[in-house]
Formats: C-alpha cells, sequence, structure tokens
C-alpha cells in the first residue's frame, strides 16, 4: 500500500473566461430571461447555462422578480 506520490502539489485551477457575456441583468427583460429557464419552467443550472456563480446569482434573482411581478410563469403552461 503506498501513500500515493510523495511532494506532487495540485496546480491552480486556471480561470476560464465565461462562456456568456451577460451585461446588467433586468427582472423586465423577457428575452435574455427566457435564455435561462427551460421549457418547463425551471431556472437552468449553471452547468448548462456557462454562466459564472455571480451571473448565475443574478439571473436567478431576476427571474424570481419577474415571476413575482407576474411577467414570467412559474410553471409552463400546457
Amino acid at each position: 500500500m503506498g501513500r500515493g506520490r510523495r511532494g506532487s502539489r495540485r496546480e491552480r485551477p486556471v480561470k476560464k473566461k465565461p462562456k456568456v457575456e451577460l451585461g446588467y441583468v433586468d427582472y423586465k427583460d423577457y428575452n435574455t430571461l427566457r435564455r435561462f429557464i427551460s421549457d418547463r419552467g425551471k431556472i437552468r443550472a449553471r452547468r448548462v447555462t456557462g454562466l459564472t456563480p455571480q451571473q448565475q446569482r443574478e439571473v436567478a434573482t431576476a427571474i424570481k422578480r419577474a415571476r413575482e411581478m407576474a411577467l414570467l410563469p412559474y410553471v409552463a403552461g400546457k
């Protein structure tokens, strides 16, 4: 039973450029928000949308605000 490699160090992960360039997210901008909602009405995951964590939080907050104002549906219609 070995202990693994001795003296090996983990390299720092390379910061990737975000896949999506996203400026200010407005809850009133229906067309932009629809890109981040599935056909079932769910908010898409970061790994699907390619957003950074901060962008994902902003988009999620904007979607929730738009739903509260009845600009977006909570659930997709039949």
